[in-house]
């Protein structure tokens, strides 16, 4: 269950992003891509790193859900710009 709310919150924090600088977007879909790619490793630092604790007491925890949602969706909107800055970077060469 935490990796899907990982996976679609990281879609949704890439096209958020992308919406909102629309100089690095990459189009819906690999905004969406990026996104899901950079919820899931955001998401998995932070649970790393222990700001997460998801799994712990069997079930799913309202505090649980929004750290990790928001986490994913800053992961998933942060490696968008970069791939969109790098894009940027290629294309000017």
């Amino acid at each position: 269950m935490d990796l899907i709310i990982s996976l679609l919150s990281g879609a949704i924090g890439g096209n958020a992003a992308g919406a909102a600088l629309k100089k690095y977007s990459l189009g819906t879909l690999w905004n969406s891509v990026v996104g899901i790619l950079g919820g899931g490793v955001g998401s998995q630092i932070l649970g790393m790193l222990g700001v997460l604790t998801s799994g712990q007491g069997g079930g799913l925890d309202l505090g649980n859900i929004v750290g990790n949602v928001a986490s994913s969706g800053v992961g998933g909107g942060v490696l968008m710009v970069i791939v969109g800055l790098v894009k940027q970077m290629i294309a000017k060469k």
